[in-house]
């Protein structure tokens, strides 16, 4: 009979109408369902009659879905509109513009071909990027799905021509391909699994049913003829409401959300489904749903705006002296009947150099200058910072060291405008479960009868264990244990339990067997989990909705009670017979399950059981009758022991119910269930408050969620680094409290100031039901309790005092109260570990803004489910936990990685490497144009202003596209100040990031100040070498042409040298862009000089007849060259030997090779080891500094 039971896999087509409580009977309409026909609900679907002139009237979207941002036609537009709107774009266009114009100083060709070039390679990197987006709507739009021709034939599909009315069939593990309601299925009833994964996160199975009055639709030719109506809501973007009706043959029946199949659901557990469409493209759910993911930027690129405006005010500003002096000497030009500067022509010019309009003449001036000047800014910076962004990404992406083997999931930068924010957080904001745990439950011990059973050692006992010295866990000062008792025997997953007084079948001569064999039999019936068997192992496993559920079906399995089957309206259960002694097989008839809400907190399930009583059996329960209190006491004291020990528990109860009183409630139930009004919810609520009552105590349950490998050890070096962690969870204070300590975030010498509401004065205000006065009370509670903690942060001063905050859900809604919030943060920030407990999504979310605004700092939010998406996009980064409550957060955080464990790797060495290669890349931007620009400047003052540039057009052009751009590149890719290995080992090397001391305003002024003496070096000296002296053997004088392309070569050589000396680790690839850069300009400066002189102009063979054949232009370059670097060298080495940053002093004790020594390393490490620190380092450095107070009183 099991043989059979198994290999039959599940394929009956079982009714679960009365499991789920969820059939039609006839229709309850309520007073809100006048609301069909009015706005809002004004949808009208003519079902398998999509042609008829009625269908075709309704103006509905089709189900083509495009999540691109450009089409074909609007691509070159709003492409080009998205670039100007960077203020330097459109400056650089609007010069562009000018050089059309006779006020240009340079030919137009040259100063659009830069500005093409950039603006080209940004739109080509965006074209690229919705090419991708635009592959996959392809995919999804040309997947196939069966739909109804209209002769009872199902002809297969692409999902982009469906329309509205047409009937589909999808079969098991197919998407839904829009939104649908259920006809029928390939169950009796209608009845369907659904995964709704993709929507809310979720990967428990829901489900589904359709009308009974087209559950017999069961048949492709069934649909031959069949019409009906459906009147519904308008699209709307609310996932879990749907009100509208469904007319066929004359009769109204209600439509629910129970009947609604949305797409991008899969379906499971089901061979097929007949739906028809309701709302298709971008009027389905998840399609409304599909808001544009929050605009962040890192705070660097913030900053760097303020740069840019800071470089114009500059450009106007010289412009506005140039234009000044320029207009005096043009005004004193022509006196007396003398020309002072001759050569200008001032006598026969129009108006550039005519003494007579001289303040016209100088206007005309500030507009070529701020042409002129334009080189100060950068224009490939933000072309350079996007591709160096992009190819840090795929290393991210590319890290071994991030890879999770166990899941093939590599980490995943799903955007890369954060990667240098990732080497300055402040604040990590957690999640609990399935971030720090693994969200993979283990039942492990029980309560039943009042007797506590379970040997089994919790992590957070171990840890307890540890800070009491107690001598069951092995005691050491630096290792980390995480000790598996019977680890000798096979493990089951889900079950963790050993106690050899009830496995085996030794329960039966426990003092309380019946009851013992209650709990078992409770365990094995109340649930809604499908078994599903192996045809080759005859194996069972179990689909369950959530991980505990899963854990109490094995439990049950693994202590005697297993459950193999589940049929139509029963569940079979092999279990031991008390009486005889023997495995029997026991068939529990369901009739209605009332499901886990976040209200009641508890499910329950009401059975007939083979004698015919009708049992209700509660998990969750809190109504004890008076007769069921027998083992309360010793229960709430276990439950109490087992929350201690970081386990999640829940009371397991019964009852009897007469058949009067069944009859009463299933009808009360089925008229809630199938009311369409508002209050529909509150209806069920009700009716099962009145049946989940006087129930009697059976025991207790407890299962870990168990924390992820490497979870104290990233704290601890998170916490080393200087980062904060914040922890914010909907478990309860003790349970948080307890994972705390396992996690090392808590520590017995720490202070906990604990904020909650748990006072007699407010438990007495409760009683009253008096709102306002609840509120008022509770709100000043709150606030006193925060002063108090504050008082006790200033009390202890400068002592080596650490404190903890635990706050409950409950207080904290109060605290985030705008007159509060601000001091509440106060109180946070001044602690070592923060922990909110029984937290919502929306409070997640709002403590999160009020870090981020409040400290103005970087913030980092890591979470795993669907109640944490608000958290990571309020959070300046967002990192999704790539586990097993779906992708919902995955798919709305920035970067994805698979275990909390990689964030140690992902912040202290990808953080700190790309904070660090982005600011220096930024800085050394600005100083190699600063470089470039100032000499224009002096070339032009030199020259009385005349507007003259220094080089030829294209000299002017190319010194950012070609002759600098590369090696800049390539040091925001590769440079490392210190390898990977040394990031982990000395974590406060982090802080150069968060404390942002290599982007400060004073490192960023060094390096224009450097970009402005090396520009006066290069100038001067270049003059004054050339202008006395002939420049060959021939007595030649150098002029223009030779003064501008030795200055050009010696600035394209300090840059590139400047760059080798401000790179900290060298690769070949850095060798080739420098020394290929350099040359580059001379094989340019030879080719273009060879270009006939119409072309090359200015540049006509000057390197091949003037510069290269003289020997003082080597030399003046070898000269200046080395005089213009020569301050930095000497700045950088006295700075390295005396003044070290801290990256500097690890790199000194690798060069001295003490890299191995302990004593040095430990000097260098103790900085970031502070008595407010969290961590298991940090504690034993506590229980240090305890001995060393003790041994004086000794």
């Amino acid at each position: 009979m099991a043989g059979s039971g198994l290999k039959r896999r599940r394929r009956r087509r079982i009714h679960l109408s009365k499991l789920y409580t969820l059939t039609c009977t006839q229709a309850f309409f309520k007073q809100d369902h006048s609301q069909i026909g009015g706005p809002g609900y004004s949808r009208l679907v003519i079902i398998n009659e999509p042609d008829s002139p009625e269908a075709d009237s309704s103006s509905y979207s089709d189900n083509y879905v495009r999540t691109t941002k450009y089409t074909l036609a609007t691509f070159l537009p709003k492409s080009l509109f998205e670039q100007f709107r960077r203020v330097a774009n459109f400056y650089f266009l609007v010069t562009g513009v000018l050089s059309f114009t006779p006020l240009a100083p340079y030919t137009a060709a040259s100063a659009i071909f830069p500005l093409l070039f950039v603006i080209g390679a940004t739109m080509v990197k965006e074209g690229v990027e919705d090419w991708r987006r635009n592959k996959q709507d392809i995919e999804v739009n040309n997947r196939r799905v069966k739909v109804h021709r209209g002769d009872g034939n199902f002809d297969s599909k692409e999902w982009k021509t469906l329309s509205v009315g047409d009937i589909v069939k999808v079969e098991k593990n197919q998407f839904f391909p829009a939104d649908l309601v259920l006809l029928s299925s390939s169950y009796e009833d209608a009845i369907c699994y659904v995964e709704t994964m993709n929507l809310d996160g979720e990967t428990n199975l829901k489900v589904k049913q359709g009308l009974e009055v087209t559950s017999s639709l069961r048949e492709d030719f069934n649909f031959k003829g069949f019409e009906a109506f459906v009147k519904c809501e308008d699209p709307n973007a609310n996932l879990y409401s749907f009100v509208g009706t469904m007319e066929l043959k004359g009769t109204k029946y209600p439509l629910s959300p129970q009947q609604l199949l949305l797409r991008d659901s899969k379906l499971r557990n089901t061979e097929f489904i007949f739906g028809a469409v309701i709302f298709t493209g971008h009027d389905t759910k998840v399609i409304q749903n599909s808001t544009d993911p929050p605009s962040k930027r890192s705070m660097i690129e913030r900053k760097m705006d303020k740069i840019i405006y800071l470089m114009f005010f500059m450009v106007v500003l010289m412009s506005f002296i140039g234009s000044v002096i320029f207009g005096v000497t043009t005004r004193d030009d022509f006196k007396d009947g003398v020309v002072k500067r001759w050569y200008l022509r001032p006598d026969s010019s129009s108006i550039f150099f005519d003494p007579k309009r001289a303040h016209v003449a100088a206007f005309y001036h500030f507009l070529t200058a701020a042409m002129l000047y334009s080189y100060f800014i950068p224009i490939s910076l933000y072309v350079s910072i996007e591709i160096v962004k992009v190819l840090q990404s795929i290393f991210i992406n590319q890290d071994i060291h991030m890879y999770y083997e166990e899941a093939n999931k590599p980490a995943r930068a799903r955007t890369s405008n954060l990667n240098e924010e990732l080497g300055q957080v402040d604040t990590i904001l957690s999640d609990k479960t399935g971030t720090l745990t693994c969200n993979s439950m283990e039942f492990i011990k029980c309560s039943v009868a009042g007797t506590a059973y379970g040997r089994g050692v919790t992590e957070v006992e171990m840890a307890m264990g540890r800070r009491k010295g107690s001598p069951l866990v092995l005691q050491s000062d630096d290792v980390e244990y995480n000790k598996e008792p019977f680890a000798e025997e096979a493990k089951v997953k889900g079950f963790n339990f050993r106690d050899e007084r009830i496995m085996n079948g030794n329960w039966v001569t426990e003092p309380h067997a019946d009851v013992i064999q209650k709990f078992l039999r409770l365990l094995a019936v109340c649930h809604t989990v499908i078994p599903e068997g192996d045809e080759d192992t005859e194996k069972i496993s179990y689909e369950a909705e959530s991980p505990d559920e899963a854990a109490f079906v094995i439990a049950a399995r693994e202590l005697g009670f297993e459950f193999y089957n589940r049929t139509q309206t029963s569940i079979s259960v092999r279990e031991l017979d008390l009486v005889t002694g023997k495995r029997v097989e026991r068939l529990y008839k369901v009739l209605n399950v009332l499901e886990f809400n976040s209200t009641r907190k508890r499910m329950s399930v009401i059975v007939q059981d083979e004698d015919g009583k009708l049992l209700l059996l509660c998990k969750g329960a809190d109504k004890l009758s008076k007769n069921g209190r027998e083992f309360e006491v010793e229960t709430r004291d276990h439950v109490n022991e087992y929350a201690d020990a970081g386990l999640r528990t829940l009371i397991l109860a019964y009852r009897e119910l007469d058949e009067k009183e069944y009859k009463d409630f299933s009808v009360r139930i089925s008229e809630a269930k199938s009311s369409v009004s508002a209050d529909r919810e509150s209806l069920i609520e009700e009716v099962t408050e009145k049946v989940e009552k006087d129930l009697i105590l059976l025991g207790a349950t407890a299962v870990e969620d168990k924390l992820q490998n490497g979870v104290p050890d990233c704290i601890d070096k998170l916490a080393q680094a200087g980062i904060k962690i914040w922890v914010l969870t909907g478990d309860k204070m003790e349970t948080a409290i307890n994972i705390g300590f396992a996690s090392s975030l808590l520590r017995q010498d720490m202070k906990q100031i604990i904020i909650n509401l748990e006072t007699p004065e407010i438990h007495s205000l409760e009683k009253t039901g008096e709102k306002d006065a609840i509120a008022k009370a509770s709100k000043e509670n709150v606030l006193l309790q925060i002063i108090n903690g504050k008082a006790q942060l200033k009390y202890a001063g400068g002592n080596s005092d650490a404190f903890a905050l635990i706050i409950d859900g409950k207080s904290l809604a109060y605290a985030l109260d705008d007159d509060i919030k601000h001091i509440f943060l106060e109180l946070a920030v001044g602690c070592a570990s923060v922990i909110c407990c029984r937290s919502s999504p929306k409070q997640k979310a709002l403590v999160t803004r009020l870090v981020k605004s409040g400290n103005g700092k970087t913030t980092l939010a890591i979470g795993d489910g669907a109640n944490d998406v608000g958290m990571l996009q309020e959070a300046d980064i967002g990192v999704g936990i790539s586990g097993v409550e779906g992708m919902q957060a995955v798919m709305s955080s920035d970067i994805a990685i698979a275990q909390f464990r990689y964030l140690e790797r992902l912040l202290l060495v990808h953080g700190h490497w790309c904070y660090r290669r982005i600011s220096t890349m930024i800085c050394y931007f600005f100083y190699k144009n600063i470089t470039f620009g100032f000499t224009l400047f002096l070339y032009e003052a030199y020259t009385t202003f005349s507007s003259t540039p220094a080089y030829n057009d294209w000299f002017l052009s190319l010194y950012n596209v070609c002759f600098s751009s590369l090696p800049v590149i390539a040091l925001g890719v590769f440079d490392q100040d210190v390898s990977a290995r040394y990031c982990l080992k000395f974590p406060l090397l982090y802080q150069e990031g968060v404390q942002n001391v290599l982007f400060s305003w004073r490192r960023i002024l060094g390096w224009m100040f450097n970009g402005f003496y090396s520009a006066v070096i290069i100038f001067f000296l270049c003059k004054s070498s050339l202008e006395p002296q002939a420049l060959n053997h021939q007595g030649k004088t150098p002029g223009k042409e030779i003064l501008g392309g030795t200055m050009y070569t010696c600035i394209v050589w300090v840059v590139n040298l400047q760059m080798a000396l401000a790179i900290s680790y060298f690769t070949l690839i850095q060798h080739i862009v420098i020394w290929g850069s350099i040359l580059v300009w001379y094989l340019f400066m030879t080719v273009y000089g060879e270009l006939p002189s119409e072309i090359s102009t200015s540049a006509y063979r000057v390197f091949v007849e003037a510069l290269a054949p003289s020997l003082s232009y080597w030399v003046i370059t070898l000269f200046v060259v080395v005089s213009t670097l020569l301050p930095y060298f000497i700045y950088s080495a006295v700075q390295m030997r005396f003044f070290p940053m801290y990256h500097g002093m690890i790199q000194w004790l690798r060069y001295e090779g003490q890299c191995n020594d302990p004593e040095y390393c430990d000097m260098v490490r103790q900085r970031s080891i502070r008595p407010t620190t969290v961590g298991f380092t940090a504690r034993l450095e506590a229980k240090k500094r305890s001995v060393r107070r003790s041994e004086p009183e000794s």
